[in-house]
């Protein structure tokens, strides 16, 4: 199967650091990947990189086989990549509705936006009730999950994600990852970076381990679960 996502070589520098050097993965086209790496690593760096957050120094991204190279994020949105940032980004003065409304900002086809949208409540029912309430007045993980039900909005094909299940409750990381496993589960590409990595491994198909930039290890979540050395660095296993 044909990559969706292609990243080749691609480096990162902010002034004279270098933060991601000659970085290559690919995904497939509804497949769940996993990005893992200790603080600093570059993960976040990556992500932003490929959506248009920050420009690389070099290297090539495409998307379903078309450049990316200098394009604005708008843009690359428009082409079907949707980030959900750390620490997820909501507005916190606009309603649910609005914030979710935000998300499809770059569409015009309203009868579709709305139908993508009564998805989306359907998807996410806690955020129904709530659809009226202020952003900033939800809990760490009803913001989580209305980050993820914006970046839905926008019809992506690939949904990067960052760090999705930092600080929340056990069983709202777990409500947060059931509702990543159904949309990728309806064909949406997923690139996971989460620093739980036993939990990354367990939910996606394949992962790369990112150290101080690059890439030094990749493979199936199993095997990646079952490498000693990611189990002592990354597991907490001896």
């Amino acid at each position: 199967m044909s990559a969706l996502l292609s990243v080749s070589q691609l480096s990162v520098a902010y002034g004279g650091i270098q933060a991601v050097r000659n970085l290559s993965l690919d995904v497939a086209p509804g497949e769940m990947v996993c990005l893992i790496g200790a603080n600093g690593a570059g993960k976040t760096t990556t992500l932003k990189a490929l959506s248009g957050l920050i420009v690389p120094r070099s290297g090539a991204v495409q998307l379903d086989g078309q450049p990316l190279a200098g394009l604005p994020a708008h843009a690359i949105a428009r082409r079907g990549m949707a980030l959900v940032p750390e620490g997820r980004g909501v507005f916190p003065r606009m309603s649910v509705a609005e914030n979710l409304m935000m998300g499809a900002y770059t569409r015009s086809d309203r009868v579709a936006i709305a139908g993508d949208l009564d998805r989306v409540y359907g998807l996410l029912p806690r955020l129904t009730e709530r659809r009226a309430q202020m952003a900033g007045l939800l809990s760490g993980g009803e913001q989580q999950m209305l980050a993820l039900g914006r970046a839905m909005m926008a019809r992506p094909r690939l949904l990067l994600l960052d760090e999705p299940s930092m600080g929340l409750a056990p069983l709202m990381v777990q409500a947060v990852f059931d509702i990543i496993r159904q949309i990728a589960a309806s064909g949406v590409a997923v690139l996971l970076v989460e620093q739980n990595a036993h939990l990354a491994l367990k939910t996606c198909a394949r992962g790369y381990v990112l150290e101080t930039g690059e890439i030094t290890l990749s493979g199936p979540a199993a095997e990646l679960a079952a490498n000693p050395a990611v189990r002592h660095a990354y597991l907490g296993e001896d």
